[in-house]
């Protein structure tokens, strides 16, 4: 065989790869509830966004804690946007506890994942106010929260939800490390963190768990498609991607706040490591803010088709990544949409797997400014530390 044949097998083989990893990408993400938790850090948010009484937020929904923590800021309006209708019917659940429930219901919920009486609270309270496709799913599904099986919290649940059990199960076999993880959990010092996690590393961060990061089908659990993997990277000086996401999150910032990654180690939240929205404190706030926050089964673009209005602030989460590499043009039509429904001042904020975004269309960068400097210090500060980059734009005209 020629070199030219062998370089055409090669690249067939490659396509069929790819459209298969494409085809299970889109089968899993088509069926199922992806998220159980936002993976995007508000504090962040919130500091970047600087939204008031007069705010008016697009936003996609992923699983409703942010657009609950944006919230307790009194915007307007909070329009949560989201192409999975299992997304939005997450987020209408947890509407549903504000303004029917209590919060002694919430945390049994959202904050321990376990609520042994959920089918009869379900019926009686939280099912009457919600839309009918989140009745058709939560009918289904709302023994998630019965605490029951081998996967007894929420948070074990969706597709994350199965990978940080399963990651959870393949540490409690490691006795040693399970119990080095717990330590650099509770630790109560950077110095010490950094230590118990550079310990961990050696031992966990093996040849075996880097070629299962690298699949596409531990991708797919986490909601990666296989298009935003070249953005990942595989390299620079802490290591590969993941390395040098964990490094920073495990050894430049403090864990006993970190309420994401303790959530996936410990399948649950405590009262002193939560989200704002779980705060006792919190839910009459909240729940006096319900109506100003609306969900919507669409894509951005069509969203500002049906409702056009000039809106403040755009928060875009890290799907055009997905854009960029399937369809710019659908991309460019975003832009275009988002921009006819802004004002001088509108505020967008986006996430990438890439340390450097280059798809923006050139219209963007003639009428939206990037802060650079001020995103530079947040992404830094990001207790999630998934993401290659943050991006604010800021419109001008």
């Amino acid at each position: 065989m020629t070199t030219t044949n062998k370089q055409m097998v090669e690249k067939t083989k490659q396509t069929a790869r790819q459209q298969l990893n494409q085809h299970i990408f889109q089968k899993v993400h088509s069926n199922n509830l992806i998220y159980n938790t936002c993976w995007e850090d508000p504090h962040c948010d919130r500091e970047l966004l600087q939204l008031d009484t007069s705010s008016k937020v697009v936003m996609i929904t992923s699983a409703g804690c942010n657009a609950l923590d944006y919230a307790l800021d009194k915007p307007a309006e909070i329009h949560c946007v989201d192409m999975n209708p299992r997304q939005n019917a997450l987020l209408e659940l947890k509407k549903s506890i504000f303004e029917k429930g209590d919060s002694e219901n919430l945390t049994k919920m959202f904050g321990t994942g376990v609520h042994t009486q959920v089918d009869d609270f379900y019926q009686s309270a939280l099912r009457p106010v919600l839309p009918d496709y989140a009745q058709a799913y939560w009918d289904k599904n709302i023994d998630f929260f019965v605490g029951k099986g081998i996967r007894k919290s929420f948070y074990w649940h969706s597709t994350s939800g199965l990978f940080a059990w399963s990651f959870s199960q393949f540490m409690k076999f490691q006795k040693k490390n399970y119990k080095l993880a717990k330590r650099l959990f509770e630790a109560e010092s950077l110095e010490e963190q950094r230590e118990l996690y550079f310990e961990l590393e050696k031992k966990l961060l093996n040849n075996f768990v880097k070629w299962a990061l690298k699949q596409q089908i531990t991708m797919t659990l986490l909601g990666v498609p296989q298009s935003q993997k070249q953005f990942l990277g595989t390299d620079t000086e802490g290591g590969n991607f993941f390395e040098k996401c964990l490094r920073q999150v495990f050894t430049q910032l403090p864990i006993s706040d970190n309420y994401f990654w303790q959530l996936y180690f410990k399948g649950q939240y405590t009262t002193d490591c939560q989200p704002n929205y779980l705060k006792q404190g919190n839910f009459e706030t909240l729940k006096n803010q319900m109506p100003t926050i609306q969900a919507h089964n669409a894509t951005i673009t069509s969203f500002l088709a049906q409702n056009p209005s000039q809106y403040t602030h755009f928060v875009l989460l890290d799907h055009q990544d997905w854009l960029a590499e399937n369809n710019c043009l659908a991309l460019a039509e975003e832009w275009r949409a988002i921009l006819q429904n802004s004002r001088k001042g509108t505020r967008i904020l986006l996430r990438s797997a890439a340390q450097e975004i280059t798809f923006f269309p050139d219209f963007v960068h003639e009428k939206v400014v990037f802060d650079i400097e001020k995103t530079t210090y947040w992404h830094k500060q990001d207790r999630v530390g998934t993401y290659g980059s943050v991006y604010l734009g800021i419109v001008q005209n």
